[in-house]
């Protein structure tokens, strides 16, 4: 693990005059930046609505069929932790953003670079709030991928293990062709 940076120490109000323009970039970046980390955990947030949606339909799509009893058990397997880690992917933490009420009662009467300091070292605390949160929706969502993707595998294999023999065309008053392995061997 990193070591964190100490935080420099304090300036003093000339030298948050001095600093306003570069506190200024740097509040503009860091507001930018916490702006994209939240469309990055919607994305996720959507992508896992999808997931949890095809996982039910898949599931249900395999329950409405005959399937061989091993590999289907083990596709619905596959599929409730699928919709379990997508569902969990709502239930985290909200990310941690600016409280307007309180930033302005807080701030109201600072000097410019005091109130942009301030700001400043308030996002780069939200943003690593966050960024936790993050990493635990992305960790889940790609377990969800996963077992999606596991139970359309085992999904198709039950489905072909069950018909596998059913699926042989035979016309109405002729007996089912006998499989290879029980046809006695005719001699020529």
């Amino acid at each position: 693990m990193a070591a964190t940076p100490a935080p420099p120490p304090a300036m003093t109000p000339q030298e948050l005059q001095q600093q306003e323009q570069t506190l200024e970039l740097i509040n503009s970046e860091l507001a930018a930046r916490l702006a994209r980390q939240a469309e990055s955990g919607a994305k996720v947030d959507t992508k896992a609505i999808f997931l949890v949606g095809f996982a039910a339909t898949a599931a249900q799509f395999l329950a409405s069929r005959s399937y061989e009893p091993f590999t289907g058990a083990a596709a619905f397997l596959a599929y409730a932790v699928a919709i379990g880690f997508g569902i969990a992917i709502f239930n985290l933490a909200e990310y941690e953003d600016l409280k307007p009420r309180e930033t302005l009662d807080t701030y109201a009467r600072s000097t410019k670079g005091a109130t942009l300091g301030a700001l400043a070292g308030t996002r780069v605390g939200f943003f690593e709030k966050n960024e936790a949160v993050h990493q635990r929706k992305t960790k889940r969502w790609t377990v969800a991928l996963a077992a999606v993707g596991a139970g359309i595998c085992l999904s198709t294999v039950s489905l072909v293990l069950h018909t596998d023999g059913h699926d042989r065309h035979t016309e109405p008053g002729k007996p089912a062709p006998a499989s290879s392995a029980t046809t006695p061997t005719q001699p020529h």
